[in-house]
C-alpha cells in the first residue's frame, strides 16, 4: 500500500525528522502535536486550556489537509505532564469531539519535547 506525507502550513513544522502525518490507504497517522503556534514556530504562552486548544487546532488542520475532519479521528493518545489537569483537558477536548468521540488513552509523562505540558497524537480513517 503506497503512503504519502501530509503537510500544511496551518500546523507547526515538525521539530525533528518526521512528517506531520502519513496517509496509508484510508488511514491517517498524525504525529504528536505540542502547543506550537504554526505562525511563529514557538510554544504558545497562556493557560493550560489555551495550550490544549492550540494542540487540537493543529491536529484539526492536519486532518483537514488530508481531506478529513475531526469526526474521522478514531484513536487519540494524550501525553500530559500533570495528570491533575485531566479534567481541564477533558473540558476543552469535549468541545472538539462531540457526538462519537474517538477511542483514547491519557498517559502522564515526566517530560515532553521543548518542555511542553502536553502532546497529542491521533489516527484517522478517511473514506476516499
Amino acid at each position: 500500500m503506497p503512503s504519502e506525507a501530509i503537510f500544511t502550513e496551518n500546523a507547526p513544522r515538525p521539530v525533528g525528522p518526521y512528517s506531520q502525518a502519513i496517509r496509508a490507504g484510508n488511514f491517517l497517522f498524525i504525529s504528536g502535536q505540542i502547543p506550537i503556534d504554526p505562525s511563529t514556530g514557538k510554544l504558545i504562552e497562556g493557560s493550560f486550556k489555551d495550550k490544549v486548544k492550540r494542540v487540537l487546532d493543529n491536529i484539526k488542520a492536519i486532518v483537514e489537509a488530508a481531506g478529513g475532519t475531526l469526526d474521522d479521528i478514531v484513536k487519540v493518545t494524550v501525553y500530559i505532564r500533570d495528570i491533575t489537569r485531566f479534567s481541564e483537558f477533558n473540558e476543552i477536548y469535549a468541545e472538539y469531539f462531540k457526538g462519537r468521540p474517538p477511542a483514547r488513552v491519557v498517559v502522564e509523562v515526566s517530560n515532553l519535547p521543548l518542555n511542553a505540558e502536553l502532546e497529542v497524537e491521533a489516527i484517522a480513517y478517511i473514506e476516499k
